[in-house]
């Protein structure tokens, strides 16, 4: 069985000037990865129409599963997400009637008139799925093109983060074979006295013997001076992962004091 693939998708000058760190993305990638998806791309692009839908044709291009996107949805003319999105689609932008009802009701309890600028932001390509946006104004946007289901939501991070959950429900709900099957699960424990250099010859050798794990040494030190070194554990499968987790730590700590006399480990991180 294949992992459901996703790519995430950031649109915003402010984030390639780093004016603005891509918090979404993160908080994306992290939600997805413990979902069960496997994150395969973290796309940054520029607002402008060819970028946009460059990014979005190449995804598509390329049979992601689940391609989600930040920033754009808003009603000033540097925001074209969904036009970019609509151009990779080959599909008219059309007035998504539940989409303008949403805004529309939004700006009725303000008494503030509904503008162009405004209905703007109800504009969707044709087919598209409108996704309430109950902290700010903008709705995002859900639509199927062959096997990829495309999110776009808004840049504030508040926003995104409250349509995210929404949004992978209504995926779940009209596409239950994009439900992730495998479970994951990570942890971690310290190392000390054990150059990362010297590490690395035992790590590859554990990567060979599980296929579905992945160790990653990060160095909180320097190499020579004191070595100190969070080794991450991640695991993939279909049943229950903790019993195999604790196998694998408790195999790899053995491994490594049986190799370096001076090892002192920490208790599990996390």
């Amino acid at each position: 069985m294949e992992n459901l693939n996703a790519e995430i998708i950031t649109i915003g000058n402010e984030i390639l000037s780093g004016r603005t760190v891509n918090t979404n993305a993160s908080y994306i990638a992290r939600y997805l990865t413990f979902l069960g998806y496997y994150v395969k791309r973290i796309i940054v692009v520029e607002d402008s129409l060819e970028e946009i839908s460059s990014a979005f044709k190449e995804s598509i291009s390329r049979g992601i599963d689940l391609i989600i996107s930040t920033g754009g949805l808003g009603p000033t003319y540097d925001d074209m997400t969904i036009e970019g999105l609509s151009i990779s689609l080959g599909r008219e932008l059309e007035v998504n009637m539940e989409a303008l009802e949403m805004i529309r009701e939004k700006y009725r309890k303000l008494n503030v008139e509904l503008t162009n600028e405004r209905i703007k932001m109800a504009k969707m390509p044709k087919g598209a799925i409108a996704i309430r946006n109950d902290v700010g104004t903008a709705p995002g946007v859900l639509v199927r093109e062959g096997k990829s289901v495309i999110i776009s939501l808004p840049g504030v991070p508040k926003e995104m983060e409250d349509m995210l959950p929404k949004a992978l429900e209504i995926v779940m709900n009209l596409f239950p074979e994009k439900k992730p099957r495998y479970k994951y699960m990570e942890s971690s424990f310290l190392l000390r006295n054990v150059m990362e250099s010297s590490l690395a010859p035992l790590i590859k050798e554990f990567m060979k013997k599980y296929k579905e794990v992945y160790i990653k040494s990060h160095p909180r030190s320097k190499e020579l001076d004191k070595p100190e070194i969070e080794v991450q554990i991640s695991l993939r499968g279909e049943q229950d992962l903790n019993e195999k987790m604790r196998k694998i730590i408790e195999e790899i700590k053995k491994e490594i004091k049986r190799h370096f006399a001076g090892a002192e480990i920490s208790d599990n991180m996390n």
